[in-house]
């Protein structure tokens, strides 16, 4: 069976607590659990990880390679914004990687509008909450 890397970066640790009105109740548990039940269905597995460091995030992405995982989804948080390295990454690995986003970062402050994930990514879920990494793992399935 074939496997999608799932990594979440910086502050993902606390979504349910951490600004409700932007990311929602549920927990990156809740979210897990959800992927799990929906990756069954769907034909793959997911590996699913959140780190607050940067090189984890790259080191997670070369294993992504290393282990022929079929696709990555990608919501590196604040990172997306700031990670040339990310990019380097992502353009280096040749595994397809989706941005995924709870909230719609083209509707928030201007600094968030830049992101060095999308230049390499593939694809972007963004601005459905939760059901954004649905969204995403249908897509990243389908490849």
């Amino acid at each position: 069976m074939q496997t999608i890397f799932v990594l979440n970066g910086p502050n993902l640790n606390l979504l349910g607590m951490r600004e409700p009105e932007i990311y929602g109740s549920d927990t990156l548990d809740d979210i897990a659990h959800t992927l799990h039940e929906q990756a069954k269905g769907l034909g793959v597995e997911i590996d699913m990880r959140q780190t607050n460091h940067e090189g984890v995030l790259v080191d997670w992405l070369h294993e992504a390679r290393e282990v022929g995982a079929k696709a990555v989804l990608l919501n590196a948080g604040a990172y997306t914004h700031t990670s040339i390295a990310l990019l380097d990454a992502i353009k280096a690995i040749g595994v397809p990687v989706i941005e995924v986003h709870l909230s719609d970062p083209s509707k928030r402050e201007e600094f968030r509008h830049i992101s060095y994930v999308g230049m390499g990514a593939v694809d972007e879920v963004k601005g459905l909450g939760p059901r954004s990494y649905s969204v995403a793992l249908e897509k990243a399935a389908a490849l």
